[in-house]
């Protein structure tokens, strides 16, 4: 009688055959080993990805940030060098992420770089900081926002109450984590309509604008650094303010496992 070759199961319920002397394969040969291995669905393509990068910059802090900016500047001069400013280092930073998706194809953003350059105890720290302090923050301010602007219609003539924006808030949130948790696909699709209603409100802003300067309204750009000087204190201010509401830039890196060709379409 001749011996049968040693046969094995792996994770998906498959059969890894064995080789011709009884021996399993080596996971470091190349054979079909490899076929177990739990990873991430590339469903993100190049429409989705953009979508998540202006979905996530278009957002709260566009309609937040301008009035710090100008109150923190003094004058409409002053703000619109704030706001060039802060686009040109977001900018570089945005080109620095996309060197670094192309050649660590890992999710994560900020902690899988960090591990990857200085080791676990920065990275372990840089998560605890974002998981307990700057996330929570962020979605606390874009949340309340949310809650704001989706009452403000309903309230025109009164001034919005505090527990409704707070419910609306937190009916918010759960939305979003259940809908994340669920199908990356049906997220992208919101994500994708989303930023076309964004893209549409930032518009209904833009093109009136345009066409005002256009008929020859500019008085505001007469004397542009006329008028309050700005402070020490207010200038930083109104820098954070401008890079907060370019932020989201790095977003498309927390996934770029999932992304479909990442060397072609991170960038």
């Amino acid at each position: 009688m001749f011996r049968k070759a040693a046969v094995t199961t792996v994770s998906n319920g498959s059969y890894l055959q064995g080789q011709a002397n009884g021996r399993l394969p080596s996971m470091d040969s190349g054979q079909p080993a490899q076929e177990g291995k739990v990873v991430l669905k590339k469903k993100v393509t190049l429409l989705r990805g953009i979508s998540i990068i202006i979905g996530t910059i278009i957002g709260a802090g566009i309609f937040i940030s301008p009035k710090g900016i100008l109150k923190n500047t003094g004058s409409v001069g002053m703000s619109l060098t704030v706001w060039t400013v802060c686009g040109i280092l977001s900018l570089f930073g945005a080109l620095c992420y996309a060197e670094l998706g192309t050649c660590i194809k890992k999710s994560g953003g900020h902690y899988t770089y960090i591990l990857e350059a200085f080791g676990p105890l920065p990275a372990f720290v840089r998560v605890w900081v974002e998981l307990l302090i700057i996330r929570p923050a962020a979605t606390a301010v874009i949340s309340l926002a949310f809650g704001r602007y989706i009452l403000e219609p309903f309230f025109m003539q009164c001034e919005i109450p505090e527990l409704a924006i707070k419910l609306i808030t937190a009916v918010g949130i759960t939305l979003v984590m259940v809908l994340n948790s669920t199908s990356v696909s049906w997220s992208a699709r919101i994500q994708i309509f989303l930023t076309f209603c964004k893209l549409v409100a930032i518009l209904i802003i833009i093109v009136p604008g345009v066409i005002q300067l256009i008929k020859g309204e500019t008085q505001h750009f007469k004397n542009a650094f006329a008028g309050n000087d700005a402070s020490v204190m207010g200038l930083p201010l109104a820098f954070y303010s401008g890079m907060y509401a370019y932020s989201g830039w790095f977003y498309l890196n927390f996934v770029t496992e999932e992304v479909e060709n990442p060397e072609k379409y991170v960038p």
